[in-house]
């Protein structure tokens, strides 16, 4: 019966370093051969300008350009028929436009019971002083989800590409949170400081009067993450996380997302089965109304903002 080696006795034996180096657990060129890195091939300018002279003196010796005949017959056709193909489609376009239907006459295409509904019907069914955002929250609502979705798909891709590991991140922030821009900039704070209100204050005004006035949650938040860009600009990632950090991010987008779903799910259901939904439009022109407008513009306008501040910070740094 064979005896029993310790562990490190056996790894100095030639069976073990054998069958280590047969399963390519360990390179055999490593620390026994000198490697260096290869030096990246630097050619000097004037090699390159050498080339190039031979390049062209080849080319002109081959082709004989200037005392080239076909070459030369060649070019003017190529010209001709390149202000006659502009010419021939200037006039295609131009006879097309000659029969497009006049603006504002009744016969008009676009001018159909669909419009004449949103026009003549849309504040009694959907409650909303502001026609477009009553035809594209509630007529076609489902639409406006899928454009939402599209945001968010879209900056998860980004994120995807983008995203940059923690550990990297904070180590660019001890190094320098700010290395583009110039820091502890006074004019740029001093602005920021009297205008970041304004701009928030004006967003969140805009996506709750979008039911009312033009306005909603796609412009309003589009408000809102102009105003995000600007703090971080003015007074750096560190400051802003103190209120949008990831967790906050990913909080409002996913939330956003969702609640659209389910007040969206609510009303396709029961306005495609004939079901009259419950959610009251309340009085044109009040603050409480619109029906699933106001909602939704909130949930649009987060998504919005997010967006928008996230594809910055992605592009900026890699992180949020």
């Amino acid at each position: 019966m064979s005896k029993l080696r310790p562990q490190k006795e056996y790894e100095k034996t030639f069976a073990f370093h054998f069958f280590r180096w047969l399963s390519g657990r360990k390179d055999p060129y490593l620390g026994e051969v000198e490697m260096k890195p290869q030096k990246e091939i630097e050619t000097a300018q004037s090699t390159i300008l050498e080339r190039m002279h031979e390049k062209a003196m080849i080319r002109d010796k081959v082709y004989d350009v200037e005392n080239n005949k076909k070459l030369a017959v060649f070019h003017k056709i190529y010209v001709v028929m390149a202000i006659l193909f502009c010419i021939i489609l200037a006039g295609l376009l131009l006879y097309t436009v000659s029969y497009l239907p006049r603006t504002g006459n009744p016969s008009n295409p676009d001018n159909n019971m669909v419009s004449r509904r949103y026009i003549e019907n849309g504040l009694q069914e959907t409650g909303a002083l502001n026609i477009v955002s009553g035809m594209i929250l509630t007529y076609r609502a489902f639409d406006t989800f899928g454009e939402t979705n599209v945001l968010f798909i879209a900056t998860c891709c980004v994120m995807i590409l983008l995203m940059v590991d923690d550990a990297i991140l904070k180590k660019q922030e001890t190094v320098n949170d700010r290395q583009f821009e110039p820091q502890n900039d006074a004019i740029l704070k001093g602005t920021a400081f009297v205008l970041c209100p304004i701009i928030f204050i004006f967003g969140i005004y805009i996506i709750l009067n979008g039911h009312l006035s033009p306005g909603g949650g796609f412009s309003g938040g589009a408000v809102l993450g102009a105003g995000l860009i600007l703090y971080v600009n003015a007074f750096g990632f560190k400051k802003t996380q103190k209120f949008f950090n990831e967790h906050v991010y990913k909080t409002a987008k996913i939330t956003a997302l969702c609640m659209y779903g389910i007040i969206g799910s609510y009303f396709y259901i029961l306005g495609a089965n004939g079901i009259e939904n419950h959610i009251p439009l309340g009085i044109p022109g009040h603050i409480l109304s619109g029906g699933i407008i106001l909602p939704i513009d909130i949930c649009v306008g987060l998504e919005v903002a997010c967006t928008m501040y996230a594809f910055y910070a992605l592009f900026r740094r890699g992180g949020l």
